[in-house]
């Protein structure tokens, strides 16, 4: 239970960042709806982050869970792991960069992007920084610096949300009352590229601010280790492409598969807007990544700690279905983040709130290969989840519209969730609470059947939920998490 509450406690931490920093987001879904002129713009948002997302991962190619192996497994300081995987990373990313910025029309023309070459250049500049702040961030969690991760992550956060402000909302106001103070620079009509430029600057802050990290490295690169490294990150980024490509390739081919580029936008706006709603699901599953990959390593360097996992994985379950269910319940409340002609997308969040748990169940199972040095498994189970969405988006996007992508992704998590813990039990059998973790399950879908079916509705459907949840944390506190085993209240019981 020590290691549960300190993996718990990272979790917090790393999750801080997260959840302030995607809530202060949330502030801006509203923004883009309102300010910028139609849902298809949104679509553009929504597809140029989504090509973001994927060649961040191309370009850290595994690198990151790389890190944490090797300097679990090096003895000294780390010094040599850290600045090989430094140097390693800012070489290729310095290369993409060039390289995109010089062939950024081919490009732009390439995505359907003819007249907006410079979202092109701006968006690998973006990605290729990022890239390069990766290892830096990957040392801070090795190290359990856990505030310094979460505050830089903040800065970058308040960074992008002020330019934001300042290109979408002060700039117009100034325009009609002092026009001569940002004629100079301010167009009104380049409402997408302003949500790129506040990204720009954003990226550029937390470079600076990672410069003391950055100086720690020795500037040297050991060609034997590096050669190591690639043999055990390579498989990664087969794995790594795959499984953001899950997330994010129905946004990336969505324009594609319908007839009209115009509409493929608006509903991909929808879709993208209706995502941020389900939002709070994912920063739970990536703030409790950020804490589990460096304990797992950590662990597995004393004795076996397989019981450990096993908690981690039933205690990752009931908060998640927590949330599920705290999201259902409060969904009325929750979509006014988004205009309400985007409202129509609602349907979906269910569905994505499952996919997203399936998803940290796949990651908390990955730990088997990521032990025992089989990567490639990884890749195998990844490239498998990309198929099945290809498919069913390929298939089924031109006659059901966006609620075929948020299916697909379902379907690509369950199956992925599924095939690695049969694998898993094969090669490095981790006895999970199967009965637990299955009576949360049912007892959470049937609280949810519950709420969906029940007529109640108004203040009345608010209280029943608010009910069913509180017989949600009643379980919990029974079985699993008694009053006098949780920090503060503790002190009350």
């Amino acid at each position: 239970m020590a290691e549960m509450k300190k993996l718990a406690k990272e979790t917090a931490i790393y999750g801080l960042s997260s959840i302030v920093g995607k809530f202060l987001n949330w502030g801006l879904v509203p923004l883009y709806t309102y300010v910028l002129a139609s849902s298809a713009e949104y679509g553009v948002i929504t597809n140029l982050y989504a090509w973001t997302a994927l060649l961040l991962v191309i370009l850290t190619y595994g690198m990151e869970t790389g890190f944490f192996r090797f300097m679990n497994k090096q003895k000294g300081d780390g010094t040599e792991v850290y600045s090989t995987s430094l140097l390693c990373i800012a070489s290729t990313s310095l290369l993409f960069m060039i390289s995109c910025v010089l062939l950024r029309q081919p490009v732009a023309d390439l995505l359907g992007y003819h007249l907006h070459s410079e979202y092109i250049a701006i968006m690998c500049v973006i990605v290729a920084l990022d890239a390069f702040s990766a290892i830096p961030f990957a040392c801070l969690r090795f190290q359990n610096r856990a505030f310094r991760f979460a505050g830089l992550k903040l800065v970058a956060i308040f960074v992008n949300i002020f330019f934001n402000l300042f290109f979408l909302v002060a700039c117009p106001k100034l325009q009609e009352v002092a026009p001569s103070l940002v004629d100079w620079f301010y167009n009104p009509a380049y409402g997408v590229g302003y949500v790129l430029i506040a990204n720009f600057f954003s990226t550029i802050v937390t470079i600076l601010l990672l410069i003391p990290e950055i100086r720690k490295a020795s500037f040297r690169v050991d060609f034997s280790l590096l050669k190591e490294m690639l043999q055990y990150s390579l498989p990664l980024l087969v794995l790594g492409i795959a499984g953001i490509m899950n997330q994010t390739v129905d946004k990336i081919i969505f324009p594609y598969l319908l007839p009209d580029r115009e509409i493929a936008n608006a509903q991909l706006g929808i879709y993208g807007a209706c995502f941020k709603v389900a939002m709070v699901m994912m920063v739970f599953t990536q703030a409790f990544r950020y804490a589990y990959e460096p304990f797992i390593f950590a662990q597995n360097k004393g004795s076996d700690k397989r019981g450990e996992y096993a908690d981690a994985m039933k205690f990752f379950i009931i908060f998640s279905l927590l949330i599920f269910l705290g999201m259902m319940f409060y969904l009325d409340i929750l979509k006014y983040i988004i205009r309400d002609d985007y409202w129509e997308g609602l349907k979906i969040v269910p569905i994505i709130l499952l996919s997203y748990l399936f998803q940290g169940i796949f990651f908390n199972l990955s730990l088997w290969y990521k032990l025992i040095d089989k990567t490639q498994y990884g890749a195998y189970f990844s490239v498998v989840g990309l198929v099945i969405t290809l498919a069913v988006n390929i298939l089924f996007v031109p006659h059901f519209g966006y609620v075929a992508s948020a299916a697909a992704s379902f379907v690509c998590y369950l199956a992925v969730m599924l095939i690695s813990y049969y694998y898993g039990q094969k090669y490095y059998p981790v006895a999970y609470d199967l009965k637990s973790i299955g009576l949360y399950t049912v007892t959470a879908m049937g609280l949810f059947a519950v709420s969906y079916f029940s007529p109640a509705e108004g203040w009345l459907k608010y209280v029943q939920n608010t009910g069913l949840l509180l017989l949600y944390l009643g379980l919990i506190v029974k079985r699993d998490l008694p009053l006098n085993a949780i920090p503060v209240v503790n002190k009350f019981v």
